[in-house]
C-alpha cells in the first residue's frame, strides 16, 4: 500500500496528542501536570480551576474578545486518592505545557523559554505555594493576570519587557525599562528598608544598582502586559503607537525591536488564526475543567519475529527488551509480550512486576528464533487484546511497537482500533527498511519514535528502549543512563563512567559482545575490582551485567574490556538517585522539528538540570546517525550566541546542517567539564517582582523578594547520555543557510572612541566563518531598524570575521556630543552572498557629568513641587538680603552723624 495513504488516513483520524489547539475562538488541549513529588492538597485543584477561570477572561478583554480558555485538563498524581478522577489517556507530566511542582528557584512563577521570538516556549512552572499563598497577589498580580503573561511567553513566543539586569537606561534623561513609554512611577534606594533618593553613577549616568523603580498604582495607560499585568489599569499588549523600542530588555533584543501585540498578529503560531477571527459577545464563555489520574504503568511489548529479524537483529531486539523489563520498568508496573511474523502469539499476559524473580522470568520467555512475514496488523489487534484483558479498557496504556521491515498486510485495517483504543504506541524502527509509517502512528497516539541502525556500537536499540519512560515529575524514581558507547576492536576497550552525588542507587552495567565474551575488569573510585566472576552472563542473548549492591561510590568507575578478537562492544551504565530528598542531575535532548522540510533551520537542543536549577558549563555532545549509518558529531553550546538564545541558562544547542535524506537518530552525551560545572539560578521568562507601588506620592512597600542563595559547584565528575527522539529529512538538497542572526551585539563607548563587541556567526548559520560585516548606526532605532540599509555605514575594511562562536572586537573613532545616543546594529554574508539577518540593535550614550560628585536623581511627577519649593526658598533668601543691606545702611548713617573733626 502507499505509503502517502497511510499518512493521509493517520492525519484524519482525531488526535488524542497533548499539543494546545486554537478551535474556532478557546483554546483547547490545555494540560495542567501536578508532581508526584507534591503532597496530596485538593485546593491546589480548585486554585488551578479559579486562576483559568480569571484569566480566561482577562485574556478575552487582552485580545480583543478574539480568545479565551475553552477545555482544561488537570493531571494529578497517581498516590492522590479520590473517586472523582478520571482515568488518563495520553497525559503525562512530561508532556504538560504547565506544570505544578515543588520550587528550587523560590516560588516565583516562570516560562522555560529558549526558542525564536515567535515559537512556543516549553512549560510554565506554578509551585503549590503560589497557587495557595495569597501573598503573592501582592507582588506579582492576581494569578489569573500571571497565568496570562505567562501565556504570552509558552504560545505566543514573545518575551518580557523589563529587564533586572538593567532597570533603567539613558535616553533623553533617565527612563525605566519596560512598556508602554507611558508607564509613571518613582525611582527609590530600598536597600535600608526605607525610600531613598536613588545615586546616579558618574560613568553611565543612570542610577546605581541599589535604585528600583516604584510605578504609581493607579496608572493612564492600558498596556503592558509583558511589563506589569500587576497593576489594575494594565489591560493589553504593547502596541506599536505606545512600543518603548529604545527599552533594553529581551522583547526587543529577540524580537527585532517589534512590539508584543506586533510579534502575536504577525509571528506566533496563531498569527493567522487571530487576524481572521470574529469577536465574540462578552463576556467570554466559561472554562470547562477535567481531573484526571495517571495510575499503574501498563506496557505491552510487540516484539518483530519475522524472517528479516533473523541473525544478530533477533539477538539485539532480545538484549534491549532484556534491558527494558530489568532496569527501565518500575516496580508495580505490568508487562505483556506479543510477537508477530504471519501471526501473532501472546508469550505472556499483563503480568505484575514486584519481584526480581518476576523479571527473570519475563526475560526468560523473549524470542531468540524468526521466521515468517511482516503482518503489523496482528501484532497491535494482539496487543490490544492483552492491554484489555484486565479492565476491559487500553486507554492510557503503553505499546512498544519494535520491527524492521515494510507492513506486508494492510495498515488501514487496524488504524482506526489502534486509535480509538486511546493507547500510546511507541515505535522503534530497526533498520532502513521499517515501515515508513512508524513515525506518523507514534505522533498520532503520543508515543516516541526511535530508530536504530544495524551498527552494534551504536547502542541505538538499548537506547531506545530505555528512553521509553513515562516521567511522573518525580525524577528521584526514574532511571538515569550514565552512559552509552561501543567500540569494535580486537583489543582493549577502556573508559570512565563518572557517578556523582546526585545518583548511585541500582547502578549497573551491561556489556554487550557480538560473538565471544570478553574479559571485564571494572574498578571502583577507591580502587578495588569487579571482574567475570562478579557478573551473570546470557550467552543466548550475549550479555554480561553487574549490579552493583547498595549504593555506588561516588567518583570515577574505570572499566577495561578485552576484546579477545575483532567484534563490536558496547557498555551501557544505568543509576537511580541516591537520596529520597536530591533529585538526580538529568539530560533532556529534543531537535525543534520532527520533519525536516528545508523551511526553517534544524535546531539540536539539551537540557542539564536538577531539580529546574540549569548545569552550566557542562561538556556536551550530540550524536546524528541516519538509518544508513552516516554519522555527525556536533558540540553543543551555552555562550547566547547562534543557536543559543540565552547564556548560562542549561540549555545547550547547535544548528544541524549537514543532514541527509532519511530518518535520523539523536544521543547526546553529557559530562562534567574540567570540573568547572555548576549550578545556577538564571532568570527565566517569568512575572515581575514589584517591590511596592506609589500612592498618593507616598512609597508602598511590598514584602520583600526572598533571596536566592548562592549556587555550588557540581560536586565531582559526572556523565549522562540521552537519546532524542528520531525525527525525519524529507528534502534531497540542504538549502543554503546564511550566517545565523547575531544577538549579542553590544556598545560601549570612551570619549569618542566607540567599541562594538558580539560574537562570530558562522558561514552556515552557526557552523564555519563568515566572509564580511556590514555595521551601520544611527541616532534614531527606527531610522536603523526600518531602514538598515540607508543609515550611516562603519568602515569595516580591517575586520576580519573570525571562526563562529569567537569573540569579536570593532573599536573606531567618531565625533559624539555630550548627551547623545547612538543605536548600531550589523549583519553579515558568506561566500554564496547570502546574508544573515540584522542583528539586535545595541544602544550606547555619551554622558560626561558637570561635577565629580555623585548627582541624585529626581522622581518624575515630584518636578514641579520642587521648582515650587526652590522659588520659595530663593524669595526668603533675596528678602533676608535685602532686611540685612537695608538694616546696615541705615546703621551707617546713623554713625556718620555722630563724626567730627578734631
Amino acid at each position: 500500500m502507499d505509503s502517502r495513504v497511510v499518512v493521509w488516513l493517520w492525519m484524519m483520524l482525531s488526535s488524542t496528542c497533548s499539543g494546545i489547539k486554537l478551535e474556532g475562538n478557546g483554546y483547547t488541549d490545555i494540560l495542567v501536570a501536578i508532581s508526584s513529588a507534591v503532597p496530596q492538597d485538593n485546593r491546589i485543584i480548585d486554585k488551578i480551576k479559579d486562576m483559568f477561570t480569571e484569566g480566561s477572561l482577562y485574556l478575552f478583554e487582552a485580545m480583543e474578545e478574539k480568545v479565551y480558555f475553552k477545555d482544561i485538563t488537570i493531571l494529578v498524581p497517581a498516590q492522590w486518592s479520590g473517586t472523582d478522577f478520571i482515568k488518563s489517556r495520553t497525559e503525562s507530566f512530561e508532556k504538560a505545557r504547565i506544570r505544578i511542582d515543588n520550587p528550587a528557584r523560590g516560588d516565583e512563577p516562570y516560562t522555560n523559554q529558549y526558542e525564536d521570538c515567535g515559537s512556543e516556549s516549553q512549560y510554565i512552572h506554578f509551585t503549590p505555594n503560589f497557587l495557595l499563598n495569597d501573598s503573592f497577589n501582592q507582588i506579582y498580580g492576581l494569578r489569573g493576570r500571571v497565568l496570562v503573561h505567562e501565556w504570552a511567553h509558552l504560545r505566543l513566543g514573545v518575551y518580557d519587557e523589563y529587564n533586572e539586569d538593567k532597570p533603567f537606561y539613558f535616553s533623553n534623561g533617565v527612563q525605566a525599562t519596560g512598556c508602554s513609554k507611558h508607564i509613571t512611577g518613582q525611582y527609590h534606594n530600598n536597600s535600608s528598608g526605607f525610600p531613598q533618593l536613588c545615586v546616579l553613577d558618574p560613568q553611565t549616568s543612570i542610577p546605581t544598582k541599589e535604585c528600583q523603580f516604584f510605578p504609581n498604582k493607579h496608572q493612564n495607560t492600558k498596556s503592558s502586559i509583558m511589563y506589569l499585568p500587576s497593576v489594575d489599569s494594565v489591560v493589553t499588549f504593547c502596541r506599536e503607537d505606545d512600543h518603548n523600542g529604545a527599552a533594553p530588555n529581551m522583547q526587543n533584543e529577540k524580537c527585532g525591536n517589534k512590539a508584543t501585540w506586533t510579534v502575536i498578529f504577525e509571528d506566533s503560531v496563531d498569527s493567522d488564526a487571530l487576524q481572521s477571527l470574529i469577536p465574540l459577545p462578552s463576556p467570554s464563555p466559561a472554562p470547562s475543567f477535567t481531573v484526571v489520574q495517571r495510575m499503574q504503568r501498563v506496557v505491552c511489548l510487540i516484539l518483530d519475529v519475522s524472517g528479516s529479524m533473523t541473525g544478530s537483529r533477533i539477538i539485539r531486539q532480545r538484549q534491549a527488551a532484556t534491558h527494558f523489563i530489568r532496569h527501565i520498568i518500575e516496580d508495580q508496573g505490568k508487562v505483556g509480550i506479543v510477537t508477530f511474523s504471519t501471526d501473532a502469539s501472546t508469550l505472556k499476559a499483563l503480568t505484575l512486576i514486584d519481584s526480581d524473580t518476576i523479571r527473570e522470568n519475563l526475560i526468560s520467555l523473549l524470542p531468540t528464533q524468526a521466521d515468517g512475514s511482516t503482518n503489523v496488523c496482528t501484532g497491535l489487534n494482539k496487543a490490544l487484546e492483552v492491554l484489555k484483558a484486565d479492565n476491559k479498557d487500553a486507554s492510557g496504556d503503553e505499546i512498544i511497537f519494535l520491527t524492521d521491515g515494510q507492513a506486508t498486510d494492510n495498515i488501514n485495517l487496524c488504524v482506526p482500533s489502534s486509535k480509538q483504543s486511546g493507547a500510546i504506541i511507541h515505535t522503534l524502527a530497526l533498520g532502513p527498511q521499517a515501515a515508513k509509517e512508524l513515525q506518523e502512528m507514534a505522533d498520532r497516539t503520543d508515543g516516541k519514535f526511535i530508530i536504530a541502525t544495524d551498527d552494534i556500537t551504536s547502542n541505538l536499540l538499548v537506547d531506545a528502549f530505555a528512553s521509553i519512560t513515562i516521567q511522573t515529575g518525580d525524577y528521584r524514581k526514574e532511571p538515569v543512563q550514565l552512559e552509552s558507547t561501543g567500540k569494535r576492536t580486537a583489543d582493549w576497550f577502556n573508559g570512565t563512567v563518572s557517578v556523582d552525588s546526585t545518583v548511585g542507587n541500582k547502578t549497573s552495567f551491561l556489556i554487550i559482545y557480538e560473538i565471544s565474551a570478553p574479559t571485564v575488569y571494572i574498578q571502583t573510585p577507591s580502587g578495588s575490582n569487579y571482574s567475570q566472576t562478579d557478573m551473570s552472563e546470557d550467552p543466548s542473548a550475549k550479555t554480561l551485567t553487574l549490579k552493583i549492591p547498595g549504593t555506588a561510590a561516588s567518583g570515577d568507575w574505570k572499566y577495561s574490556i578485552l576484546s579477545g578478537g575483532l567484534q563490536s562492544l558496547t557498555i551501557t551504565v544505568t543509576s537511580q538517585a541516591a537520596r529520597s530528598d536530591v533529585p538526580p542531575i538529568i539530560v533532556k535532548a529534543h531537535v525543534n522539528q520532527q520533519l525536516i522540510s528545508g523551511s526553517k533551520p534544524v535546531i539540536v537542543f539539551a537540557e542539564v538540570s536538577q531539580n529546574y536549577r540549569p548545569v552550566i558549563n557542562a561538556e556536551v555532545k550530540a550524536t546524528l546517525e541516519s538509518e544508513t549509518g552516516t554519522m555527525k558529531q556536533l558540540e553543543l553550546l551555552d555562550n547566547g550566541a547562534g543557536a543559543d538564545a540565552f547564556k548560562n541558562d542549561g540549555i545547550y544547542s547547535i544548528y544541524f546542517t549537514k543532514f541527509v535524506k532519511g530518518r535520523i537518530s539523536l544521543k547526546v552525551r553529557v559530562k562534567n567539564k574540567d570540573g568547572q560545572s555548576r549550578f545556577t539560578l538564571h532568570k527565566k521568562s517569568g512575572a515581575l517582582y514589584v517591590p511596592g507601588y506609589v500612592v498618593d506620592d507616598k512609597v508602598e512597600l511590598n514584602p520583600p523578594k526572598p533571596p536566592v542563595p548562592e549556587q555550588p559547584l557540581v560536586e565531582g565528575n559526572f556523565s549522562r547520555t540521552s537519546t532524542g527522539e528520531s525525527f525525519q529529512v524529507t528534502i534531497s538538497n540542504r538549502p543554503i543557510y546564511p550566517p545565523n542572526k547575531i544577538t549579542d551585539l553590544n556598545a560601549e563607548i570612551q570619549e569618542n572612541t566607540v567599541l562594538l563587541i558580539w560574537r562570530a556567526p558562522g558561514e552556515d548559520l552557526d557552523q564555519g566563518t563568515a566572509k564580511s560585516y556590514e555595521i551601520r548606526w544611527s541616532d534614531d532605532i527606527e531610522m536603523l531598524r526600518l531602514n538598515f540599509s540607508e543609515s550611516s555605514l562603519v568602515n569595516t575594511s580591517a575586520v576580519s570575521p573570525k571562526e563562529a562562536g569567537s569573540l569579536e572586537q570593532h573599536s573606531f573613532n567618531m565625533t559624539v556630543e555630550n548627551g547623545t545616543t547612538l543605536f548600531f546594529a550589523l549583519r553579515s554574508d558568506e561566500n554564496d552572498d547570502a546574508i544573515s539577518e540584522i542583528s539586535n540593535i545595541a544602544q550606547v550614550s555619551k554622558i560626561i557629568m558637570p561635577a565629580p560628585n555623585p548627582a541624585g536623581i529626581s522622581n518624575p511627577g515630584l518636578n514641579l513641587n520642587v521648582i515650587i519649593i526652590s522659588v520659595c526658598v530663593a524669595v526668603i533668601v533675596v528678602c533676608l538680603i535685602v532686611a540685612v543691606t537695608a538694616w546696615a545702611v541705615k546703621r551707617s548713617k546713623r554713625v556718620d552723624a555722630y563724626t567730627f573733626t578734631i
